[in-house]
């Protein structure tokens, strides 16, 4: 049988109290606020131009709201309006406002995410 012996005798270790010292600062060192002089990271730049400052109409948020609602699936590699008629055609009632929009308006028929991701 194995001996009882204390591994805290065989592995003795000196706590080195004082060396370790916490930074008083509260202030995050990479933020990506819109007016900040700190670089922004590449997940927000797009197309030369930063994503937080994207103008753009009522039309368009309309149809960022489509791409973000992943219950018609999935949107990367296919067009909005293909989107919206696959939607269509598998019976998830996608919204008549989007199909008006891309069929009838200038706007980007491109996903949100299309080359970003």
């Amino acid at each position: 049988m194995a001996s009882k012996s204390s591994m805290k005798g065989f592995y003795k270790q000196k706590k080195n109290i004082g060396s370790i010292t916490k930074s008083k600062s509260t202030k995050p060192k990479n933020s990506a606020a819109i007016g900040s002089n700190v670089t922004q990271p590449s997940a927000l730049i797009s197309h030369g131009s930063l994503d937080l400052k994207d103008n753009y109409d009522q039309n368009e948020e309309v149809l960022r709201q489509f791409d973000m609602n992943m219950v018609y699936g999935p949107c990367l590699g296919m067009s909005r309006l293909n989107r919206w008629e696959r939607a269509k055609k598998l019976g998830l009632n996608p919204p008549t406002e989007v199909e008006r929009l891309l069929k009838s308006t200038k706007v980007g028929k491109e996903c949100l995410w299309d080359g970003r991701v």
